[in-house]
């Protein structure tokens, strides 16, 4: 099987059976997703999610947030995972948006990873999930994820895993492409112990196909 055919078939099982692929974490503006996604670095959606309502309530914009100290922060996060840096990172990147850009969060890569806390990662989430442009986010799920299945081969990096998903991946998908990943490692293609006998995408799985788990499609 060749690379592109298998691009082609995971693909075209996800858009069938997976028409719709979402962020999971619970947002309602640009910068409630932005507070989100940094909040989830290392961190578990569902827990972020816990965390986030009140925040919101305590600091509804990024203004509020920009004028409130680090302690203040810290103590809205302190349930979630590095609560410290989190905490001084939110304040960093509320004021320099605020100072820098008006107050909106900003819609290219190049100026939201001039924002404290904000890595390409962050960035690429950003402008998928908000302006649903062809950037891939690849987090510890897409990176292992896409190694295993076979899209990658040996990547030694996320960018490197990120330029060869949007090489092969038409661009009009990527920003779906990203959550169909994500979510296929937190309910399938577990780290420990994916459940292959169930997957839909073992037919172009290169360790289903490995380990004999699937039949050629």
């Amino acid at each position: 099987m060749t690379k592109k055919e298998r691009f082609e078939g995971i693909l075209a099982w996800f858009g069938e059976n997976m028409p719709v692929a979402e962020t999971e974490l619970h947002y309602r503006s640009p910068y409630e997703l932005l507070v989100a996604v940094m909040l989830s670095a290392q961190c578990t959606d569902k827990r972020v999610n816990m965390v986030t309502p009140a925040l919101f309530d305590a600091l509804p914009t990024v203004e509020a947030m920009a004028q409130a100290s680090q302690e203040e922060i810290l103590a809205l996060i302190k349930s979630i995972s590095y609560p410290n840096s989190k905490a001084e990172h939110l304040s960093k990147m509320a004021q320099r948006v605020v100072q820098t850009f008006g107050g909106s969060i900003p819609a290219t890569r190049e100026e939201l990873m001039t924002l404290p806390g904000v890595g390409r990662k962050t960035a690429n989430v950003i402008l998928a999930v908000l302006y649903n442009q062809p950037t891939m986010a690849v987090d510890t799920h897409v990176f292992r994820v896409s190694e295993r299945i076979g899209l990658t081969t040996r990547a030694k990096t996320p960018l490197d895993t990120e330029l060869t998903l949007v090489r092969y991946i038409p661009p009009e998908l990527i920003p779906k492409a990203h959550h169909w990943l994500i979510l296929h490692g937190r309910y399938v293609c577990l780290a420990r112990s994916p459940k292959c006998t169930s997957c839909g995408i073992a037919p172009w799985c290169r360790y289903a196909q490995k380990n004999r788990l699937t039949t050629n499609p």
